[in-house]
């Protein structure tokens, strides 16, 4: 090449990046629906294409909290969101028994089924966490492999609720949110006060004015185990309650300064499971760990699903 066309052709190179139309953003490439479950119109949020993945928020949340997560898993996986019921787009369905875990769990039936599909791989955070452990109890068939993010075993819980004053004491918040009214007390800016990104807390103060606030708490009524303190009522610790051996492999995540669920819920995990565990304990995140360490999450998952 000779020296005077070099410039030329630098200059046409650059010229040609810098005319380069920008990628979509990821808001920009997500699709947005709604599925069926029974009545009860749940939106979705969906990138990628492939195995299905299905990933369940926690209070105070919404799909968005997987944005992190889906970027990556979308390279090979459709990966779906839900809004739960009650929550940002999704319908609100009034009245206590409308979250009854059995009606959670058929919302996720419902999803799997929305996209035509036998099998998915549940992912759930917080009650997430606890819909996604009860669904792989109870349909077993449906679920390929299970992640879980910042929620123990459901008997594991129970016996520390029940025996640790430690965990009975960190959980008093959610004995509050069992009383009547208790919604009345709670705003949008104050349940997004968890989100450290300003940018993102602004869009989920707006979720969860478009959410109900009653709903929200009507899964702790619906669903928390009302279990007396340590000592109270009982001559010695109440005994974790039988529940289904999970058949399929599990991924599980604890940020160790979540004041929520305390670790010691996860001693014993493997007493409940028949299949092999993953465990990450990640120092320094707190309950919203798919959000504090969200590099570390992301990758240590698409690192186990790709094993």
């Amino acid at each position: 090449m000779s020296r005077s066309l070099a410039p030329a052709l630098l200059w046409a190179t650059l010229g040609a990046c810098a005319a380069a139309p920008d990628l979509p953003s990821f808001e920009e490439r997500v699709t947005h629906g709604y599925l069926d479950s029974d009545g009860v119109q749940l939106h979705y949020a969906s990138l990628g294409d492939g195995p299905l993945v299905v990933m369940l928020h926690g209070f105070p949340d919404y799909w968005y909290t997987w944005r992190h997560q889906m970027e990556a898993l979308s390279e090979d996986h459709q990966v779906v969101a839900l809004d739960l019921r009650g929550y940002n787009l999704s319908d609100q369905p009034a009245g206590v028994d409308a979250y009854a875990m059995r009606l959670l769990m058929a919302d996720v039936a419902a999803t799997i089924h929305h996209f035509d599909r036998e099998q998915a791989i549940v992912v759930g955070h917080d009650w997430g966490g606890a819909i996604a452990w009860q669904f792989a109890m109870w349909y077993p068939q449906m679920v390929e492999r299970l992640v879980i993010l910042n929620l123990p075993y459901p008997a594991g819980f129970v016996r520390e609720l029940s025996s640790n004053s430690e965990q009975h004491a960190n959980s008093q918040y959610a004995r509050n949110f069992q009383e009547e009214g208790a919604h009345e007390y709670l705003a949008p800016e104050g349940l997004a006060s968890w989100v450290v990104d300003e940018d993102a807390r602004a869009l989920y103060v707006e979720a969860f004015e478009r959410s109900s606030i009653e709903a929200m708490l009507n899964y702790y009524k619906a669903n928390f185990p009302r279990t007396p303190a340590p000592g109270e009522a009982q001559a010695a610790p109440a005994a974790a309650p039988q529940m289904p051996i999970v058949q399929v492999p599990v991924l599980q995540f604890h940020g160790l300064e979540d004041r929520a669920l305390i670790a010691a819920g996860l001693n014993g995990t493997w007493e409940w499971l028949a299949s092999d565990w993953t465990l990450v304990t990640v120092p320094g995140a707190g309950h919203f760990v798919q959000q504090d360490a969200a590099e570390l999450v992301t990758r240590s998952m698409v690192a186990w699903l790709h094993r």
